[in-house]
């Protein structure tokens, strides 16, 4: 199959007999089709061949949330699970195919959401998209840039962007990695030296990563104004969605009561900072599309701060 794709030359029926293969039929072989298609995807990123990686960035932007999620554990399963080292073969499709790059972030952001510990996105993969897009911050508005977009769009899908799960990343790690580390005390089973060291030296770097993510992600939404411009869509389509803030606020709050405000202050306020500079950003760039009252009313749920 892997074969068969790479040695079509017309792009069109391979995106045709692609998506007939492989979009969700709501169906009892739904779930056939979806591990059929991990191990394509999988395959083609370990031999690299492009024509199947475009298409199934191709099958992520027209396929409800709920399948491309999906296809994105069953990668990093596959690249970050299964066999140590590995992620340097998915690092290096970057020059590949930004485009599946692209999609892959935004549906990565899409599953590992911070909600509980099991949804923090493991180092090795924070470390490559980081690093993806540090190298390239544009490359998170490949799709944006290359679809033809309607001011509105379609509910149940990806994003456009990752722009608002990289956002919700930065913004809620710090209080979720401390929420994390408070879990492993207080489970009864204090680490050893040794361990206890190596974790928090972990963690260090994945503080240090998600700094640099934020830093990435303030600089596209600075690009945005003069993409939205071009495509007399200023004003008229929010990259980063109101509705998305509203329940980041409202997780920002509950995490922060979890933690107790007066042990996690340096955290809540990072957290903070983050939040006021992206939102401060994308409104300034036509990508957060509210009133400055919408705003306040907002950010008055907020715990207290400076």
């Amino acid at each position: 199959m892997c074969n068969y794709f790479q040695e079509q030359t017309k792009d069109s029926v391979r995106q045709v007999i692609f998506s007939s293969l492989f979009s969700p039929q709501g169906n009892k072989a739904d779930d056939s089709r979806m591990a059929l298609l991990g191990k394509l995807v999988s395959m083609a990123v370990a031999v690299c061949r492009v024509p199947v990686l475009e298409c199934a960035a191709f099958w992520l932007q027209r396929t409800p949330a709920v399948f491309c999620v999906r296809l994105a554990r069953a990668l990093v399963d596959d690249y970050c699970n299964l066999v140590p080292g590995s992620i340097q073969t998915l690092k290096q499709i970057f020059t590949a195919s930004p485009r599946f790059c692209c999609q892959f972030i935004t549906s990565v952001t899409a599953l590992y959401d911070l909600s509980s510990d099991d949804l923090i996105p493991p180092s090795d993969l924070l470390e490559l998209i980081v690093s993806w897009i540090f190298e390239d911050p544009r490359l998170i508005l490949i799709t944006f840039l290359n679809t033809p977009i309607a001011a509105n769009l379609p509910i149940g899908f990806l994003e456009l962007t990752p722009l608002t799960g990289l956002i919700r990343w930065c913004v809620k790690a710090p209080l979720a990695y401390k929420r994390k580390k408070k879990a492993s005390l207080s489970n009864g089973h204090p680490p050893n030296k040794i361990a206890k060291d190596s974790t928090s030296g972990e963690d260090r770097d994945c503080h240090q990563l998600y700094s640099k993510l934020h830093l990435s992600v303030l600089q596209v939404l600075m690009m945005l104004q003069g993409h939205l411009t071009e495509k007399n869509l200023y004003g008229r389509l929010g990259l980063v969605p109101f509705d998305h803030v509203v329940p980041l606020v409202e997780d920002i709050n509950r995490l922060s009561d979890e933690l107790n405000p007066l042990n996690a202050s340096k955290e809540i306020e990072l957290a903070l900072d983050r939040l006021a500079q992206a939102l401060q950003v994308a409104m300034a760039s036509g990508a957060l599309l509210c009133t400055r009252d919408d705003l306040r009313t907002v950010c008055s749920r907020l715990p207290h701060n400076k």
